[in-house]
């Protein structure tokens, strides 16, 4: 799997290899480049800012050779975001969900999480990164990419459940 935080931007060889390789890509959402991600970011609609890049960064591998099945979306929690940006993209991720491709969502432990719950330190965002992971799962994500694994994935079987419904094994 390659994971690309600029979407194919920061290096054009990036494209290249994927489009050589054929293997699963994620395509992350980055304002700027990773050496100048802005301090203070500005969005008039963040949600719709990163939906239309990433389907922009898609559209050019697909037409580039990519195949369009290997494309994995993930909108950036937390890299060149504010709180309010971030929360907002977990609100809404149905619509990144829409552009067909799946979604990643990366929130564990993330510094939302921590000035949400009163500036907690990472190690104590547990049951913040479980609550965002719960609705990642119930918006549409497909991959969640956590650090207590676990638990997240306890919380990710309780979502699906409650989603697709349960049977006793």
């Amino acid at each position: 799997m390659l994971n690309d935080i600029s979407a194919f931007r920061a290096d054009p060889l990036m494209l290249e290899l994927a489009v050589r390789c054929q293997v699963p890509t994620c395509l992350m959402h980055l304002l700027g480049l990773p050496k100048a991600i802005p301090l203070k970011p500005h969005y008039e609609d963040v949600v719709a800012e990163v939906k239309e890049h990433l389907r922009a960064q898609a559209d050019l591998a697909v037409r580039a050779g990519f195949a369009r099945e290997n494309i994995i979306l993930d909108p950036g929690f937390g890299f060149g975001k504010t709180v309010q940006n971030n929360l907002a993209l977990l609100k809404r991720l149905r619509e990144l969900v829409e552009l067909g491709y799946p979604v990643l969502m990366g929130t564990s432990r993330k510094s939302t999480i921590g000035r949400v719950l009163g500036d907690l330190p990472p190690q104590e965002r547990l049951e913040g990164t479980a609550a965002t992971v719960a609705l990642s799962i119930v918006y549409g994500a497909s991959i969640v990419r956590v650090h207590d694994v676990k638990e997240m994935a306890r919380v990710v079987k309780m979502s699906v459940a409650v989603i697709n419904g349960w049977e006793e094994e």
